[in-house]
């Protein structure tokens, strides 16, 4: 018969045995935890290779308190650490929430090889980086993102933002928690709006509906360079249309069977039809792209908007609204939600801050529309954001429900 194993004939572990494994292992954190005046590198290093062989075969009790005696170190062996943050989150939450010193490459790491559970201790650090911040998003974890927009210690990066206003269109929790993000750009809000709520739209234009006396005022003397030119070169025109004061069409109102914008309004009260809703664009100013939009938003504030931004009368928007066929009044004759609130959206715009919202639109969700960028909408490209700009991107995120089907 073969002889046993020498760990076969080892003897079966003792409760004295068990004592002096915790014992060893307590004082080789110890030595671990010393200043540097009092160990050098090297031993460091030796003790913890001991160390971490001990932890990976010990008891989960053994891993939790030595966790929690390293959480105040300026400096946690590299191996050691690994270990313990891969581990069950009793014994890595310690670090992971309290652990100051812990390299953002060790937090990215435990990201993306552990539980949903260790994410979430991640997420509530106090400080968080950008590039932890990115690798936690990557998950695509509701609970997780939310968690990430409530902290205030945690920094978005461009991408993180975008990635998540993306992302909040199936998630509409996100909007509440981007909107109090300091990170958030006027580009992210307004294409956010079209799936935001009425709270959080009312935000967005209280908050992001800026003037554009200061754009005005800087390129004033441009616009007779860009008249001289004949207006040929398309980048200027572009940027100088969403710069100008004037929102109403004059050229398009040469060509229009209307005598007006009003006239045209006037009109679709008896009935919006295909071919007066692109008149009512022409003449606003925007395309019927973004007219479209406009005209077939659930909630109707973007009605508000045009009326308020092309100076119409407050009547307009209820023309318009009865035009669509909306319901203005509930069974009681009360003015139903919806309308109310458009209304009152129109008396709290100034012109110069509707225009900026209106235009804004209409630059994202028609200048931008390349036949690359259709194409990408219409096959669910979300991928490729990186490769168009800031208003490409905005209509692709806006415009994807539309086009799909």
């Amino acid at each position: 018969m073969a002889e046993p194993a020498f760990e076969d004939q080892l003897p079966a572990p003792t409760p004295a045995l068990g004592r002096a494994r915790r014992a060893l292992v307590k004082r080789l954190a110890d030595v671990v935890c010393l200043p540097g005046s009092r160990v050098n590198a090297f031993e460091r290093a030796m003790t913890a290779d001991l160390l971490v062989e001990m932890l990976r075969e010990g008891q989960p009790e053994d891993r939790v308190r030595t966790a929690r005696r390293l959480v105040g170190l300026t400096e946690i062996p590299t191996s050691i650490l690994r270990l313990l943050l891969r581990d069950e989150i009793a014994v890595a939450s310690p670090l992971l929430a309290d652990g100051t010193v812990i390299p953002d490459a060790e937090l990215i790491l435990c990201a993306h090889d552990t539980s949903i559970e260790h994410r979430r201790v991640i997420g509530a650090r106090r400080e968080i980086s950008e590039l932890v911040v990115d690798a936690l998003i990557d998950a695509e974890e509701p609970d997780v993102v939310e968690l990430l927009l409530r902290n205030t210690g945690a920094r978005f990066s461009a991408t993180a933002i975008e990635r998540t206003v993306a992302a909040s269109r199936d998630h509409p929790r996100y909007v509440a928690g981007l909107l109090r993000r300091s990170e958030l750009r006027p580009s992210h809000a307004y294409v956010m709006f079209w799936w935001s709520n009425p709270d959080c739209r009312r935000v967005i234009l209280q908050r992001f509906a800026v003037s554009r006396e200061v754009l005005q005022d800087a390129s004033g003397d441009i616009f007779p360079l860009a008249t001289a030119e004949g207006w040929q070169d398309p980048l200027v025109r572009k940027a100088l249309q969403f710069i100008e004061r004037r929102q109403r069409n004059r050229a398009a109102l040469d060509k229009s069977p209307f005598q007006s914008l009003d006239d045209a309004v006037a009109a679709a009260q008896d009935g919006m039809t295909r071919d007066l809703a692109s008149e009512i664009s022409y003449l606003s100013g925007i395309k019927p792209t973004t007219g479209a939009k406009i005209f077939t938003d659930a909630y109707g504030e973007p009605l508000a908007i045009l009326c308020k931004a092309t100076g119409l009368p407050r009547a307009a928007v209820k023309a318009l609204w009865r035009g669509l066929r909306r319901p203005e009044t509930d069974s009681a004759g009360r003015t139903t939600p919806a309308l109310e609130r458009s209304l009152i959206t129109y008396d709290m715009m100034a012109v110069d801050r509707a225009q900026t919202v209106l235009r804004y639109w209409n630059w994202s969700l028609s200048s931008a529309l390349t036949p690359a960028l259709v194409r990408a909408i219409r096959e669910g490209d979300e991928n490729a954001l990186d490769e168009y700009s800031a208003p490409q991107r905005a209509a692709m995120l806006a415009l994807s429900s539309d086009f799909k089907g």
